[in-house]
């Protein structure tokens, strides 16, 4: 018998003085039996980075043929493409074709690491790629804040992030991999 997702409900604050984005996002977000507190909390961070009234989480690893999260124009035609992980090189080409902005959040580490190595000189070609590597260190204290019903406070400025939850607070440094030519 398949095991069911785990519901968390968020109140998800961004502070993105990048963007000039300053709004409240009430959020249920379904975690995947197979997905990590880790991953989870990278998913959320991800959705603060791009925040917008059209961002949506998506089914995400329950479906191969969707992000993680996605906004779509009011015709259905795919703005942005946001994937966790490490994704195929099929996979950044497929989602390079399917939206006007692919951004990938990747994680682990040596493991990120290699990954990039191998598909880096693979994707010069995509003008509206981005690639962006978060650290171990960061996104496992970031995987501490993780409980059932957050309310999470993610500030933005100069590309940092400050991401807090009660009292604790985690900084996240992200590191750009691959910027976009748009």
């Amino acid at each position: 018998m398949a095991q069911k997702s785990t519901i968390y409900k968020v109140e998800l604050s961004v502070s993105d003085m990048d963007r000039h984005y300053y709004e409240t996002h009430k959020l249920t977000v379904p975690k995947h039996p197979s997905e990590t507190d880790e991953r989870m909390m990278l998913r959320l961070v991800a959705y603060a980075l791009n925040a917008h009234e059209h961002l949506e989480l998506t089914k995400g690893l329950s479906t191969d043929d969707e992000p993680d999260i996605w906004q779509k124009s009011l015709s259905n035609e795919i703005e942005l493409w946001v994937t966790l992980g490490l994704p195929s090189e099929k996979i950044v080409r497929q989602s390079c074709g399917k939206a006007d902005k692919v951004i990938i959040y990747t994680y682990g580490g040596k493991t990120a690491e290699v990954w990039w190595e191998k598909i880096q000189n693979n994707t010069t070609r995509f003008d509206n790629l981005q690639v962006v590597n978060f650290s171990v260190g960061d996104t496992r204290e970031l995987e501490q804040l993780a409980s059932r019903s957050m309310k999470l406070q993610v500030n933005i400025q100069d590309g940092e992030l400050m991401v807090s939850a009660d009292d604790n607070i985690v900084y996240l440094s992200p590191v750009i991999l691959k910027n976009t030519d748009r």
